[in-house]
């Protein structure tokens, strides 16, 4: 009998362990392990790893391609050095319009840039050419 509660009482402390280790790390409800969180149900909070958009409604101005084409090319003239502004091409996020802006150089070489609809330019993408 005392195997048997000994048995019993080592599997409970691991259960319970393994609980506070799980809940330490992020796998509940919100974590980091897949499980829901904040935003996830439709609510206000976090979108792609940044912090909640607090303030930032439908009714922002936003950017037009023109606009997004100049960014671009100013984004390239000071880090990318010989490179134009290719194709400008708008998608849409949650509700809001973007641009994937495509640069390339005389040797050929392709880059991404992507513009977000208040006009902070972000590179995407690694310095390889695109395949045809």
């Amino acid at each position: 009998m005392k195997k048997l509660l000994s048995a019993v009482a080592v599997a409970g402390g691991l259960a319970l362990l393994s609980g506070v280790a799980w809940a330490q790390w992020g796998g509940g409800p919100g974590g980091r392990l897949g499980g829901m969180g904040p935003g996830m149900m439709g609510g206000q909070g976090w979108m792609a790893g940044g912090p909640p958009c607090a303030g930032v409604t439908g009714a922002a101005s936003e950017i037009t391609d023109e606009k997004a084409k100049e960014l671009a090319t100013a984004y390239a003239d000071k880090y990318l050095k010989g490179f134009a502004v290719e194709r400008v091409l708008p998608f849409t996020g949650r509700i809001h319009t973007m641009y994937s802006v495509e640069l390339k150089n005389g040797a050929g070489e392709v880059r991404t840039l992507h513009v977000n609809p208040w006009g902070n330019v972000m590179p995407f993408g690694g310095p390889w050419a695109r395949g045809s």
